[in-house]
């Protein structure tokens, strides 16, 4: 997986524009700003993207309690990364096709 990927897919899911070649360290940056946002801003929407993008509640309140006293964006954005990283390693994991099958056999 590369982080091109990660962006990409980060920038679908959240409906974001970060440059494709940012480093994991801008996209940390940026999705924090955005989560700080959302937080200050609009905080029912920063929990139905949690929920859309599948965040477990519990591994989110364990993470805040576990950190408590720190900032939690950039927990929530870490949170948001692994997520994202899940996802794009399992579609790679089950789109993978076994090349030795005959492809009329494939189904």
């Amino acid at each position: 997986m590369t982080e091109s990927n990660l962006v990409t897919s980060i920038n679908e899911s959240l409906q974001l524009s970060i440059p494709s070649q940012a480093g994991r360290e801008d996209l940390l940056h940026l999705l924090t700003t955005h989560v700080n946002n959302l937080l200050d801003s609009d905080f029912e929407k920063l929990v139905s993207l949690l929920y859309r993008l599948d965040i477990s509640e519990k591994k989110l309140r364990e993470c805040l309690a576990v950190n408590a006293g720190q900032d939690a964006a950039p927990l929530i954005a870490l949170l948001i990364i692994e997520r994202q990283e899940q996802k794009i390693k399992s579609r790679q994991q089950y789109t993978r096709r076994d090349q030795s099958i005959d492809e009329d056999d494939a189904w």
